[in-house]
Formats: C-alpha cells, structure tokens, sequence
C-alpha cells in the first residue's frame, strides 16, 4: 500500500471511552481538569470534555463495557477514529482483514460501525455527531471547557505480550495504514522494554506499542498481569504551556510520576545546548525535556507523565513546540524513573541482581 494513503480516510482521535464502578471515575477526570458536559438520555452514561477532547465514562450494567471491566477492570475500554465516511470505511476495513463488531454497543449504544481492537476492545469508525442525538448537554456548562489546558489527545500506547509487538504494527499497518516512525530499544538497570511508535496516515492518530525486552520481567509484565491482558497503557493529552497545566493539575491534585534525578537536568544544556527553556521551572516540577537544538533546527518537546490513576492506566501531559517525536531522549530517564517506583514498591525484587 502506499505509504500515504488513508483507505479508511481517518482524521483523528474522535473519543476515548473508559469503564469502572459506579461513578469512581468522575474524581479521576475532574483532577486532570475535565468536565461533565451532558448525560445519555437513558443509559448510564457520560460525556466529559476540556478543549477538543470526548471522554466517555461508561457506568451501564449489562453493556459491553461492564463485561470489560469484569475482565481487565477500569481502564480504557475503547476508542473512536475519526472517518469521512464510516460505512465505507467499516467495509474496507472488513475486507482488509479486520473482525467486526455488528451489535449495538456503541459509547451510547448507538449502532456505530465498530472492528475488534487492543485486548478485544472496540475501535469505533465515526463519521457524524454521535452526542447531540441521544445525550442531554447541561445549559450552565460551556460545551468545550478549558479545564488545565489539555486541548488534543496527542497519543495512546499499547502494551503487548512479549512477541506480539509485530503482530499489532502488522495490523494497525495492514487496516489503517500506520506507518513506524520510530523504533526504541530501552534498557534500565534491571529490566528494558522495545516499542514502535506507529503513526497514521493522517497525521493525527499516533499509537507506540510496547513489549518487554529479553532483559527482564518489568514494567510491561506488571501492566499486563494487573490488567489480565494487552491494552491501553497511557493516554497523553497535549497542551500549549506545560507548566501552566502542571501547575492547575497539582492545584487539583494530580500525583505525577517519579522523577529523574538532578543529573538529568545537569546535563540538559549538554545534551538540548541554548534550548531557551526555564531549567529551574522544569525541574521543580518533573518535566522533562527532549528534542534539537543543533544547526538552527530547534524542535522541543515538554513531557510528564501522572502516577497510574485507574488499575495500571495513566496519563501522559505534553507540549510540542515544532517537535513529532515522542519523547526518546527521555524514554531511559522515564523507564528509570518507573523502575524506580517499582522497586519503592516492591515489584521489582533487585535481591539477586
């Protein structure tokens, strides 16, 4: 297939739908800043928003949802591309080798054309408004609020069983033509993990998968044995002025993820010479740096990352300042600092290393 073409005309990330108890995600979705905007007309069932970004919160008994949750518990339990035509690109998927998913189990358990995803989990093709028909919009709320500044979903990740890593880029590759853009190769001092970073062809869906590595039973193995499987990892929001967001997030009480020591941030003006950002300020909160600053290409990246937030799932915040990457200059200093935390925890017994 050509490397640009879009067979199933995808623009974007159109929902992240997630499911747990009872109303235990709301806290969850108001510390990072989001807001309920309208509620299903019958079901048990809720849309959040800050900036362009639909959540969907699935509390329904006896919906597809719930069953995932019996079996992964909370988590993100499917995802919705944007499509110009989603019938057609239903049946091209179909004929490209994806399994459907025929029954009403849509986010509002509309029939929305749907094909099997990560874990079983639907990926859902929408093409119209699928909220103004069967939701209910609050007057006093605005309907994209601005919350801590998120606008995008910037990316989602994948973890995999050890050797599967190839059989999802094949997949994501063979359906919807995503395309590796990067290929990492992590090691820690006791464990390591390999990841592809995939892209779409229109730019906007990004989606690393990530597997162990031989050297270890890390992090990835923690994920998918406290999820019962292969899913959703993280999902990473972008914005345009991370330490504005991190600071209304910590106001709300987002825990964030360990972070890297000072030497990190020692060597920033070795490894990003003139980056131009506030040291001082990034440090004080985490945030990571990556990108160029040689031959006046200066592309920057800002990264942090929250503690996991539902079951093993957490979320990524990120400013792009004319960098696509996703972070690998940080992707060791991230890995060790997740190390780290597993260690402080227990998980990781370092004894007989």
């Amino acid at each position: 297939m050509n490397k640009l073409a879009n067979p199933l005309e995808l623009c974007g990330f159109e929902f992240i739908e997630f499911v747990s108890k009872d109303g235990d995600l709301d806290e969850i979705f108001q510390t990072i800043g989001f807001t309920q905007v309208a509620k299903h007309k019958s079901k048990n069932v809720y849309l959040w928003r800050q900036g362009n970004i639909n959540i969907i919160l699935n509390y329904q008994p006896e919906s597809y949802a719930a069953y995932f949750f019996k079996e992964h518990g909370p988590s993100a339990c499917a995802m919705g591309f944007r499509t110009k035509d989603a019938a057609k690109a239903f049946n091209q998927a179909i004929q490209l080798g994806a399994e459907p998913i025929y029954s009403k189990i849509g986010p509002m358990e509309l029939n929305i054309p749907a094909i099997k995803g990560i874990g079983g989990s639907p990926i859902f093709l929408v093409d119209r408004d699928i909220y103004q028909s069967d939701f209910i919009f609050f007057n006093d709320v605005p309907l994209n609020p601005v919350g801590t500044g998120l606008k995008e979903i910037d990316h989602l990740t994948h973890n995999v069983y050890k050797g599967r890593m190839q059989y999802w880029a094949d997949f994501y590759e063979n359906i919807f033509n995503f395309q590796e853009v990067r290929y990492f190769d992590i090691k820690g001092e006791y464990t390591g993990l390999t990841s592809k970073a995939l892209t779409a062809p229109d730019g906007k869906i990004r989606i690393p998968l990530n597997e162990d590595s031989d050297k270890g039973n890390g992090q990835i193995a923690e994920f998918l044995n406290d999820f019962n499987g292969e899913g959703i990892q993280h999902i990473a929001f972008i914005t345009d002025d991370l330490i504005g967001t991190w600071d209304k997030l910590k106001a709300l009480g987002t825990k964030f993820m360990t972070p890297p020591p000072q030497t990190y941030y020692e060597m920033l003006p070795e490894r990003l010479p003139n980056h131009g950002e506030p040291t001082e300020e990034l440090q004080k909160r985490g945030i990571l740096l990556d990108g160029n600053t040689q031959n006046d290409d200066k592309r920057l990246l800002l990264q942090i990352f929250s503690e996991n937030m539902l079951g093993p799932v957490f979320f990524e915040f990120i400013q792009r300042k004319d960098d696509d990457g996703f972070g690998e200059g940080n992707f060791k200093a991230l890995f060790e600092s997740i190390e780290r935390d597993q260690i402080k925890r227990g998980v990781l017994d370092i004894s007989n290393a």
